[in-house]
């Protein structure tokens, strides 16, 4: 009896995996997701990647860019995000940071349907800063 059991959950788990694979692969990174600090952006195809462009959550200004043009324009409609290609398991790309106006490069990992993780990176890749992000719509 213990081998039937054994063999029921491997095959459950085994589903579980398939069913969660595919409703990421059906929705995609296409979306709106939530950072760690309440912003929204919104994930898009754009270019054979990914793009995304922060379209809520937040009424802050672009004060730390470094062109001193657009330090008072809104971060909500910039693009933060712009070609993340696809890299083994996770999505490769630059990243825009308005709370320092830096770009870094940056990776984008889905970790489920409803969740990813982002991590802008320096030094090639040796140091990253990560957050997970939840999907909203």
């Amino acid at each position: 009896m213990n081998r039937l059991m054994m063999r029921a959950a491997m095959a459950g788990g085994m589903l579980l995996s398939v069913f969660s694979g595919a409703a990421l692969a059906g929705g995609g990174l296409d979306g709106v997701w939530r950072t760690e600090h309440g912003w929204h952006v919104k994930l898009y195809k754009c270019g054979g990647g990914y793009c995304g462009n922060v379209v809520g959550g937040t009424t802050m200004k672009d004060i730390h860019n470094p062109k001193p043009a657009l330090r008072s324009r809104k971060v909500v409609g910039i693009r933060m995000i712009w070609g993340m290609r696809k890299s083994g398991s996770s999505y490769m790309g630059k990243l825009y940071n308005p709370k320092d106006g830096k770009v870094y490069s940056g990776y984008l990992k889905p970790l489920s349907a409803n969740a990813v993780k982002l991590s802008g990176c320096i030094l090639g890749g040796l140091i990253c800063k990560s957050q997970t992000w939840k999907r909203i719509k």
